[in-house]
């Protein structure tokens, strides 16, 4: 059973060969059960389907994708445990070196909340946040350089892949770094998660999984709305993710009017929906934009912005960062390419496509669930290039030093603010759009 849905942006930039690597040191001597091997290689069968039918390019980028499909077939004898069959699923659609194309895992009857967040930062790995009263507390600290998570290097080139793995295939209780704080101190951490048991499927048609759900869906909302400041005569704008029901984009425009400058602060946002995207670039714009091409199986279509009723007129200042993907990176570009904007801040995160969610299940009684994100459309701009695995480039780039994290310290938007007119330190920009934790 399946069904599918247009999905916003998801960013999951892989290298084969961390998988590859990954799923040897998870076999375990024990063969794999009989019905592990059959769920395996229906999960593998069903990743080729999906793409053999829904991918953009009829022609994989070369790839043969029946043969590589046929090679992934035979792997499946050698596995041990079901881990290491997730792992191979995975590292199969990882062959098209696509950001969109990926396995989204069965659901375990737990999270693992690892106490601190990571960012790039320029080419390397930050700490960014630490959970207070969380083990990561008292192991990290805000402005350490990551080197490795559980042995594996983690730079701008791998950043992905181990936050995928790690956070998505395979999550582990207890996490070992390397890291260097900002002296340049050397040391080794083994931090462990805290554990939130709960269902993998959660019954909506139960009163209280209902209950349970629907406050973690609010809360999650208003974790993610984005935040409208006023400073002199300028607006900054923080957006989360490119959503209908979390950015009000009348709010933020109306303020904007009242003021010279708008400073549209996209950093960590990894996109999300393409109208409201039309919608942010219309309210700038007293002419249509084409944003891009959408190319396909089918005949290009261009996706267009159109003016809206409530225009801003003045500067604009967009900040992005290595999170900043799809929408946000399309946003960023039209405003340079259209001579709109200044763009400031790191090179973002080069994940630009258009995607289906194809969601299956196995099993009669028992069901586990799992599904593919499947690219059906390349987004090609206006100067006929792809932000594709290049991103984009800033006007100005702009990166915060370790010694800046450490100290909550935000030079990136202090330098917008002081272009558009405002005077504001990187103390006082560091506290604007304080981080907020989700319960566990």
């Amino acid at each position: 059973m399946k069904y599918a849905y247009r999905t916003g942006a998801i960013v999951c930039l892989i290298l084969p060969a961390f998988f590859a690597v990954v799923a040897l040191k998870s076999q375990q001597p024990a063969p794999l059960p009989a019905y592990a091997h059959k769920q395996v290689a229906d999960m593998l069968r069903d990743a080729y389907h999906e793409v053999k039918e829904h991918y953009y390019d009829p022609k994989f980028h070369g790839v043969d994708l029946e043969a590589r499909y046929q090679q992934f077939v035979a792997k499946i004898d050698s596995l041990h445990d079901a881990g290491g069959g997730i792992a191979l699923t995975a590292s199969f659609l990882d062959g098209l070196k696509d950001s969109h194309t990926y396995l989204i895992p069965p659901g375990k009857p737990g999270d693992f909340d690892l106490g601190y967040r990571l960012a790039l930062v320029g080419d390397n790995c930050f700490v960014v946040r630490v959970r207070p009263k969380s083990d990561a507390e008292s192991k990290l600290h805000v402005g350490d350089q990551v080197l490795t998570v559980n042995g594996y290097k983690v730079d701008r080139n791998d950043f992905h892949a181990v936050q995928y793995f790690f956070g998505s295939l395979s999550p582990r209780k207890v996490q070992k770094l390397d890291v260097k704080s900002p002296s340049g101190e050397l040391r080794t951490v083994e931090v462990t998660a805290a554990v939130r048991r709960d269902k993998v499927v959660t019954n909506l048609t139960n009163p209280n999984d209902s209950f349970i759900e629907d406050i973690r869906n609010e809360r999650a909302d208003e974790m993610s709305r984005d935040k409208v400041v006023e400073v002199g005569d300028a607006t900054i704008w923080r957006i989360r993710q490119f959503s209908p029901g979390t950015t009000d984009i009348d709010k933020a425009i109306g303020s904007a009017r009242k003021h010279s400058a708008l400073i549209i602060d996209l950093r960590g946002n990894g996109g999300g929906a393409v109208v409201t995207l039309q919608a942010l670039v219309g309210s700038l714009f007293d002419h249509d934009i084409k944003i891009a091409d959408r190319v396909g199986r089918s005949n290009p279509k261009s996706t267009i912005a159109y003016p809206q009723s409530k225009r801003f007129d003045g500067k604009v200042f967009v900040l992005v960062d290595g999170s900043s993907a799809s929408a946000s990176e399309l946003f960023a570009r039209v405003m340079q390419l259209e001579h709109r904007g200044t763009v400031i801040g790191d090179r973002s995160a080069g994940a630009v496509m258009e995607a289906l969610r194809y969601v299956e299940s196995e099993g009669m009684g028992s069901q586990i669930y799992y599904g593919f994100s499947v690219t059906d459309a390349n987004l090609m701009m206006k100067d006929g290039n792809s932000l594709e695995k290049t991103g984009v480039v800033p006007d100005e780039v702009m990166l915060p030093t370790a010694a800046d994290l450490a100290a909550g310290r935000d030079p990136v938007l202090a330098h917008a603010a002081e272009l558009a007119g405002v005077k504001l330190d990187g103390g006082e920009a560091g506290k604007m759009f304080p981080f907020e934790w989700m319960p566990l």
